[in-house]
């Protein structure tokens, strides 16, 4: 059973030490080896504790059980208090995260030129109908057929019998200048 110290004793009891202490001089109770005495012994001598003083024992539990459940409480909110932390720096993280993306969206759409209007992409190749210069009546026509007179397309070539006016071949083109030009022509 249970072995309580005589200020303890005196505690369950409600009663001075000095009562207890005349008690075992006079042989009612007996303490153990090692200076305690046995609540067994105490019951049978003093009878059960009061309900008064059980209550300073079950008060006293009680309190240990609150002081308990406060540490855990205090440990849970650390707990919860570093989780907190934690959620916020992924926040943090993924927001630098969507900005950085942001920027690098805003960068290319800079870098990427927006389509001329007067430009045909490949697969949009039509063939526009060709517009007729406007002519002005008011130009010099000596002028103009001086101008004609003078292009490198009409060449004479004298060693080709028969060939008074021969027009120059165009130069031949790759399949990019060709591009190029059907791009830039239309």
């Amino acid at each position: 059973m249970k072995a309580l110290s005589v200020i303890e004793l005196a505690q369950l009891y409600g009663m001075n030490r000095q009562s207890i202490y005349k008690r075992i001089n006079k042989g009612d109770l007996s303490k153990n080896s090692d200076g305690k005495i046995d609540l067994s012994e105490a019951i049978r001598v003093f009878g059960e504790p009061s309900e008064k003083n059980n209550n300073v024992t079950t008060l006293q539990s009680s309190s240990v059980q609150k002081e308990t459940e406060v540490d855990m409480l205090k440990q849970q909110v650390d707990i919860l208090k570093k989780q907190l932390e934690l959620a916020h720096d992924r926040e943090v993280f993924q927001r630098e995260q969507l900005e950085a993306k942001d920027n690098q969206i805003e960068a290319m759409q800079r870098l990427l030129e927006a389509p001329k209007t007067n430009m045909t992409m490949f697969t949009d190749q039509k063939s526009e109908p060709d517009i007729a210069p406007s002519i002005d009546p008011k130009v010099d026509i000596a002028v103009t057929e001086e101008k004609i007179a003078s292009t490198p397309e009409s060449i004479e070539n004298p060693h080709i019998p028969g060939s008074e006016h021969i027009e120059e071949k165009p130069k031949r083109r790759g399949l990019l200048g060709r591009l190029a030009k059907a791009v830039f022509d239309n």
